[in-house]
């Protein structure tokens, strides 16, 4: 297993609905929760992370502040098009300390995953990390 999601793996984040000079969305496959991508003060907000050969994925895991209401699609296609839902979830407000919630994928294939956060405890959430245990399948 690795974690397909770090840019060090030849992840990229593709798109991000908003950016700061200060915190790029490149920040959330750095391998650090120390760095992270902020959001605007509008929702829904989104980011996709394209991998870099098809990966049959296990576990999803994502740190995070302020994020109410996350939505996790994933795609197939050699762009990033043709996304379907994989799951969706409330997240509990942790005043003060990061979120981190483990998704279980059972194999699901994808090239690209999409991360809508629908809603948020504050007008702001940061994501600091984004970890995709799997397996490459073959290249793209």
């Amino acid at each position: 297993m690795i974690d397909a999601a770090l840019s060090s793996s030849g992840a990229q984040v593709v798109l991000a609905t908003s950016s700061d000079e200060n915190y790029p969305p490149e920040n959330i496959i750095d391998g650090r929760t120390e760095t992270f991508w902020i959001s605007t003060g509008m929702f829904p907000q989104e980011f996709i992370i394209r991998f870099s050969n098809l990966v049959k994925v296990s576990v999803v895991t994502i740190q995070c502040y302020n994020v109410q209401n996350l939505s996790i699609e994933k795609s197939v296609s050699t762009d990033a098009a043709d996304f379907e839902k994989v799951i969706e979830k409330d997240f509990e407000h942790t005043e003060g300390q990061l979120q981190s919630e483990d998704f279980s994928f059972n194999g699901t294939r994808a090239t690209h995953l999409r991360f809508v956060v629908k809603s948020g405890f504050d007008h702001f959430v940061s994501v600091h990390r984004v970890m995709v245990e799997g397996t490459i399948e073959n290249h793209m």
